[in-house]
């Protein structure tokens, strides 16, 4: 899927001072509100952003002040793991 958004010239300056890569930076958002609020699973948003590994995925969290992953996570993510990959 792709998505366009258009921002106004003013803030889409504002915009590149902070991030070299906006349509990055804007999937990275948008991918870690859905992991917030369940929709994703830790293993889905490593893939969609290119996370190589589960240390490389927990410093990522830790980075951007995600630290709270809990139980009731990590079962979810089993969960998620089995409908995916039967045999796991």
């Amino acid at each position: 899927m792709q998505v366009t958004v258009e921002v106004p010239d003013d803030l889409a300056a504002a915009l590149n001072l902070y991030h070299r890569d906006p349509p990055g930076a804007a999937l990275e958002a948008m991918a870690l509100e859905a992991f917030r609020e369940r929709k994703l699973t830790g293993y889905q948003l490593r893939t969609l952003l290119g996370i190589p590994s589960r240390f490389d995925f927990w410093d990522f969290l830790k980075e951007r002040q995600i630290e709270s992953y809990s139980v009731e996570d990590l079962e979810h993510d089993l969960a998620t793991m089995k409908t995916v990959l039967p045999s796991a």
